[in-house]
C-alpha cells in the first residue's frame, strides 16, 4: 500500500466540487438553457447564503488563479454594479414569492470587495439588502480585503452595514517573501490596516497567511505567524503556496518538486504546532479559530453548500440538481472579456454555464465537504441524507486512505469518520481522489483560458 510520502501532498485545493472547471455551457442541454425560476422551483429558501463576487484587485499576487482584472479603467465599476442590480432583480423574481424566503449568512468576496470606493460599498449593501432581502445586520457577513484597501471610510460603511468578520490577505509579514510572491506591500502598510480593522470593532478578523513562497524559512515563516498573533485575530488561514497555470509565478517557470512539497509538509506542520500552542483549534487544514473566539461566520465550508445563490460574473450557485455560474478563465485578456459580455447583459434569468449534480456526485460532495473538516462526518447523518453509509459507497477509497493512516483509527467505532492528523496535512492529496472519474475528464479536458 501506498504510504502518505509516497502520495504527493499538494495536489489541488478542494474548496468547492465539482471544480468550475467541469462546468460547461448549458445552451447545449437538449431543453436549453435552464430558466432560474425552474432550477429554484422545490428548493428549500429558508435558509440560503447570499455571495456577491467583485472581481477587481490592485495588483495580481503572482500565485493568484482568481477570477479577477487589475484595475476597473472607464467607470467599469459603476457599469459592474449595475449589472449585478439587474442580476439579484433576476434572481429574486426566480426564486418567487410561494414560500418565505431568508438568507442565513451572507458574504463579498473577489477579488477584494474594497476595491470599490465607500459609496460603491453603501450600493453593494444595498443591492444585497433591498434587491435580495437579505438582512445584513441580523445574519453573518464576512468581506474580504487587502491591505492597500482597508481604509477608514470603507471600513466604516462595511462595520455600520453589519460586518461580523473581515478577512484579509497578508500572505507573508516579511517584506522580501512580498514580493518574492509578486505581492508589493510593505509591512508597516499592513500592520497598518489591521489597526484600522481592529478599531473598527467588527467581530472576527481573520488573516490569511501562505507559506512555501521562495526564500521562505522556518524563522522566517514564524515571524509571520507571530506578527499576526499580535493581533490576536479570531481565525487565521494557513494556505500552501501553489503555482497554477497561467498566473504570474506559473510565467516564470515555477513548479512543485518533492524539495518544494516536503518544504511545505514541514511549514505546516510547524505553523500547525504554534498555533495549537497559542491557543488555536485547528478547524481544517487551512482554517485555524482561536479559543473562545466568537464565530461570527459560516464553517470553513458552508458557503459550498446546497441553497447558495452567487451575484457577479465570478461566482457560483448550487441548487440541489445543478451547479452554475459565468464563464471561467484565468488569463487576463479571458477575464476581461467575460467581464464585459457580463456588463452588457440584460437578461440574467437563465443559468449560462454549469453541471448537473446527480445523486453519486452529491454524495461525493457531502463526503468530501464533511471529511475535510477536522471534526469530521458522523455516519448517522450521512445515512439519514442518503440511505447508505460512506463505507458503502467508499470502501476502497476509504480503505486506501486508513492503510496510508489518513483516518483516525481511534473514534472509528463511534460512527464518527475522522482524519488523523497525517490526513489533515494530506487533504490537497486526499479530496481529488474522491473525484468522480466523470468530474476528472471533464476537468482534464477543460482548455486552460
Amino acid at each position: 500500500m501506498n504510504s502518505p510520502r509516497t502520495v504527493r501532498p499538494y495536489q489541488s485545493y478542494v474548496y468547492a466540487y465539482p471544480h468550475k472547471t467541469a462546468y460547461r455551457p448549458l445552451d447545449g442541454h437538449p431543453a436549453g438553457r435552464p430558466a432560474l425560476r425552474d432550477l429554484w422551483a422545490g428548493e428549500h429558501k429558508d435558509a440560503l447564503s447570499l455571495y456577491l463576487h467583485l472581481p477587481f484587485c490592485e495588483v495580481r499576487c503572482g500565485f493568484c488563479n482568481l477570477f479577477t482584472r487589475i484595475g476597473a479603467p472607464d467607470e467599469l465599476t459603476g457599469r459592474y454594479l449595475d449589472a449585478l442590480d439587474r442580476q439579484a432583480t433576476a434572481v429574486r423574481d426566480a426564486l418567487g414569492d410561494d414560500e418565505p424566503v431568508r438568507f442565513a449568512a451572507a458574504a463579498f468576496g473577489g477579488g477584494t470587495p474594497t476595491f470599490l470606493t465607500a459609496a460603491e460599498l453603501q450600493r453593494l449593501c444595498d443591492i444585497a439588502e433591498r434587491r435580495m432581502g437579505a438582512d445584513l445586520r441580523s445574519v453573518p457577513l464576512s468581506v474580504e480585503t487587502s491591505p492597500s484597501t482597508a481604509t477608514a471610510d470603507r471600513l466604516a460603511v462595511l462595520a455600520d452595514r453589519g460586518t461580523t468578520r473581515i478577512s484579509i490577505g497578508v500572505q507573508s509579514f516579511v517584506d522580501a517573501e512580498a514580493r518574492a510572491a509578486v505581492r508589493p506591500q510593505r509591512r508597516t502598510d499592513v500592520e497598518a490596516a489591521l489597526g484600522r480593522i481592529r478599531d473598527t470593532r467588527i467581530p472576527v478578523l481573520n488573516i490569511d497567511l501562505i507559506y512555501g513562497i521562495e526564500g521562505q524559512t522556518e524563522r522566517s515563516w514564524r515571524t509571520s505567524l507571530d506578527a499576526a498573533l499580535g493581533w490576536r485575530p479570531e481565525e487565521l488561514y494557513l494556505y500552501p503556496l501553489y503555482v497554477r497555470p497561467l498566473t504570474g509565478l506559473g510565467r516564470l517557470g515555477a513548479g512543485a518538486d518533492v524539495v518544494w512539497d516536503e518544504q511545505r509538509l514541514r511549514l505546516y506542520r510547524a505553523g500547525r504546532d504554534h498555533l495549537r500552542a497559542h491557543g488555536y483549534e485547528q478547524v481544517s487544514m487551512r482554517m485555524f479559530r482561536r479559543a473562545g473566539a466568537p464565530q461570527e461566520g459560516p464553517a470553513d465550508y458552508a458557503c459550498q453548500t446546497d441553497g447558495m445563490i452567487g451575484l457577479g460574473c465570478g461566482a457560483r450557485s448550487y441548487t440541489g440538481r445543478l451547479h452554475y455560474s459565468f464563464d471561467y478563465a484565468v488569463e487576463m485578456r479571458e477575464i476581461r472579456s467575460i467581464i464585459d459580455r457580463y456588463t452588457a447583459t440584460e437578461d440574467f434569468s437563465y443559468a449560462e454555464v454549469g453541471r448537473h449534480v446527480d445523486a453519486d456526485e452529491a454524495r461525493r460532495r457531502h463526503l468530501l465537504q464533511s471529511l475535510l473538516q477536522a471534526g469530521g462526518l458522523q455516519t448517522a447523518d450521512y445515512r439519514a441524507r442518503f440511505g447508505t453509509s460512506p463505507e458503502e459507497d467508499f470502501r476502497s477509497e476509504l480503505d486506501r486512505f486508513e492503510a496510508r493512516g489518513w483516518l483516525d483509527a481511534a473514534v472509528g467505532a463511534s460512527g464518527l469518520l475522522r482524519l488523523s492528523p497525517e490526513g489533515l496535512a494530506h487533504s490537497d492529496a486526499l479530496g481529488p481522489e474522491l473525484f468522480s472519474p466523470a468530474v476528472r475528464a471533464a476537468m482534464a479536458a477543460y482548455e486552460q483560458k
